[in-house]
This record gives structure tokens, sequence and C-alpha cells, in this order.
């Protein structure tokens, strides 16, 4: 049939790409806009070919075959279709397993079929040699691109190159039309600014803070209990004299009957310089006057870590009862709020119009939640937690966004930053819906 099929190989594009933008096969070097790209092979695939394009086939690889955020926006676009090949870590890099073999079968079948006339290859990988023979065989045109090579040199394997009938390059100027560098900070760079609302749950205090002031604290007590006692005592171990009317006085470092004691201790022929009891030191920390537990005679309250901040596992709070409050627990859940044919259309959705960004993820998952809720009190009550995310909530929302990818294929666990993310597109939605701004904590 007189149409056009593009095949892309796309570690070969991005990885050519990064390296004659960045002067290395890295993709995380570069940015690119997907919408951009795919509109310009299609254009300049139906130039060449002089055929409408009927399809575009983008190869990949992926975590467990996964699809990632990228997959997830290339495979709504019109007329692409992604395929996922396998992507493993060997000797601290990455290989994509798999994908050679998916391309060549795509290749062969299109060709077998004759679904098209001519076909645009995007690769470099000699192992498609025999693939590219069979649909010669079968009658089809092959156009080979190529990106071209930093060094000026051939980029493709050279069997390949001989054996195509049409080669073109995508040269620099092409290429940049989707494809930006990266901007790396340098030393005297400014940091990068956060969304307003990641900062905002990430200036929530968190345990390793509290814990630090507290050991601060205690470090600074015991140093001016060891000054006080050194000063009492004198540089030598020999006890100073008190003065007449400190031996008459209350305080911290002079109580009744302290100058006796100093004087007995210390006096020619005594035992040597007073040991101080555990009373004492613990008398030190008072102030004058203060009696045990001091002036209300209750000890006073130690300081408690705190951790405001919701997680994998709901909310966590050091130092105090653990639970939530009865109305904030009985908060329903997404699952409650949606019926069967909710749910039906929820799944399209995230099929077809959710890309798998973090923050998107977020939003949709409290446009959801909200948008279902019957007693508009709810919605003001999540909104008074903020910033914690009630625990079972939380639970379900980390859950959702385990669909779009959005894993670690070490552990199988939300990357931190994306965990910011998810959360601060939850309460972004969420402002929406109440009409109010939240006050990060500690302001």
């Amino acid at each position: 049939m007189d149409r056009c099929v593009v095949l892309v190989d796309a570690g070969y594009l991005l990885g050519a790409a990064a390296s004659l933008l960045a002067g290395e096969p890295t993709r995380s070097r570069i940015t690119v806009d997907h919408a951009a790209l795919i509109q310009g092979l299609r254009q300049r695939a139906e130039a060449d070919t002089e055929r409408p394009l009927l399809r575009i086939y983008w190869f990949d690889g992926a975590p467990d075959r996964v699809p990632q955020p990228e997959h997830r926006r290339l495979r709504v676009m019109s007329r692409v279709t992604v395929r996922l090949g396998a992507l493993t870590r060997s000797d601290g890099r990455w290989a994509q397993k798999g994908v050679d073999a998916a391309m060549h079968a795509e290749l062969t079948e299109l060709a077998r079929n004759r679904a098209c006339s001519d076909i645009v290859l995007v690769t470099g990988d000699g192992d498609l040699l025999p693939g590219l023979m069979s649909a010669k065989e079968h009658g089809v045109a092959v156009h080979l691109w190529a990106v071209q090579a930093a060094d000026g040199d051939y980029n493709q394997s050279e069997d390949l190159v001989a054996e195509a009938d049409e080669r073109r390059v995508l040269d620099r100027a092409w290429i940049t039309r989707a494809v930006r560098l990266k901007e790396l900070g340098g030393p005297c760079a400014p940091p990068p600014v956060p969304r307003p609302e990641i900062a905002a749950i990430l200036s929530a205090p968190l345990p390793e803070s509290a814990v630090a002031a507290a050991a601060a604290a205690a470090s600074a007590a015991h140093d001016a209990e060891r000054a006080a006692v050194r000063d009492r005592n004198g540089a030598n171990g020999t006890p100073r004299p008190a003065p007449a009317e400190r031996a008459g006085s209350t305080g911290a470092c002079a109580r009744p009957g302290a100058a006796e004691r100093d004087a007995e201790g210390g006096a020619p022929g005594g035992k040597g310089a007073p040991v101080p009891t555990p009373k004492d030191l613990a008398d030190l920390n008072r102030g004058p006057g203060a009696g045990p537990g001091g002036a209300s005679g209750a000890p006073a309250p130690v300081p408690s870590a705190t951790l405001r901040w919701s997680s994998d596992k709901g909310w966590v709070e050091r130092g105090g009862p653990v639970g939530e409050p009865p109305e904030t627990a009985s908060l329903p859940t997404l699952a409650q709020l949606t019926s069967a044919e909710q749910r039906w259309a929820d799944r399209e959705e995230d099929i077809t119009a959710v890309s798998g960004d973090p923050f998107e993820v977020g939003q949709v998952f409290a446009r959801r939640w909200t948008e279902r809720l019957s007693d508009t009190a709810h919605l003001q009550q999540i909104s008074t937690e903020y910033p914690r995310i009630p625990h079972r909530i939380d639970g379900e929302l980390l859950r959702y966004a385990a669909r779009f990818g959005l894993l670690a294929h070490k552990d199988d666990q939300i990357d931190e930053h994306d965990r910011y993310a998810i959360r601060a597109g939850f309460w972004r939605e969420v402002d929406l819906r109440t009409a109010a701004s939240h006050v990060p904590v500690g302001e």
C-alpha cells in the first residue's frame, strides 16, 4: 500500500542526540519535547517518501517493561505505537534487552503483509541487517536515517548503510528543534528554586532536627555544670571561699549549707575537693528559689521530636500517642467514593490522558477525591491537616502513583523527590477546591 511507516530506535536517536549536544551518550543530559519530535519525524518522513504516514513505532527499554512517564505521553499521541523491551544494569551501565528483536519482528511483518510501501528506519544497529534485507525482498523501499555524529564519522553499521535504499542525516539544526541540552549548575550558579508547594512541605519539621537541637541543649547544659563546678572548686581543685553575702543566699550555685560543705570539704586536713552529688548537679539547672521539680513541683517537660509528615506508612508521631484524631481517621478514601462506572472512566482517563508526571498524578487523585465528596466538611477537615495527608488517603495516593511507573527499579519504592511532587500536586488541587492558601509550617 502507498503509505510509509517509521521505526524509531529511541536508544539510538536520543543517545546520538546527547552525544552531539552534550559530548556523551547520556540521555539524562538532554530534555526532549516529544510532541515536537514526533511531529518533526512525521513531516520529514512524508516529505522524503512522498507517502502519507501510517504509523510511528517507538522502540525503547524500560525497567521490567513498565512504561515510564515519557512512554505514557508518547503512546497516547496520534499515530504513535510504543514497544518496550527490558532495561537491565550490567557492569554499572544500563543496557536494552529485546529492543532489536522487536524491531526486527515488526520490520519483517510489515513487509510480509504489504502494510506499507516505504519504511523509515532510525537506528544504527547492524543486527537489523537481516530484517532490512527481508523487507527489500518483499518490495518495500527502506530509508535509513542517521543522527549527525559528534565526531563527524559514522554512528551506524556500515553494512546497514550500504544495504539501505535511501539514507538521510538528521543534522544538529533538525535535532535542536525538539531536543535541548540541560543546563548544569556551576559552582556559582544559583540553586534551583523549588515549587512553592514542595518548599512548603519540605519546611515541615523533621525528627532529626529536633533531636539535634535537644542534643545541643544537653551538651550546653553539661558544659555549664562543669564550668560551675570548676568555678566553685577553683582551677587547682582547691575550693574557693564563698563571700558572706553568697553564703546566705539561695540560687543555682549557692544554696543554704553550701558554704559550710565547701569549708568542711576544702579545709586543711579535710578530705580534699568536694565531689558534687547528683542533687547538686540537678540544682545547677534550676532557677533561684526553685524547689524539687521546679517552682510548681512538676518535672520540666522533656522536648520531644515530632514528625509531622506523611509517608508510605502514614502519619508517624514520636513523643505522643500513635494514631489520628477520629474525625481525620474517618475521612473516606477514593475507593469508597468511587462507583464501578466511575472506576472504568478513571482507568480510561489514566490510559489516554494522564502522562504520569508525579505532580500531575497528585492533582488527578485529589481532583477525583474532592469532586466525589458528599460532605464539604470533609474537604475543610483535610485542609486543616496540611501538610500531613491522613494515613489511609496517603497510602491510597502512593498506590495510585505506582500504576504510572513511579517506582525506583532497585527496591520498588517511590523516589523521595517524586513523593514530594506527588503530595505537592495533591495539596495544590485541594487548595484550588478550598480557595485557601496554606502557611508553611514554622512561619
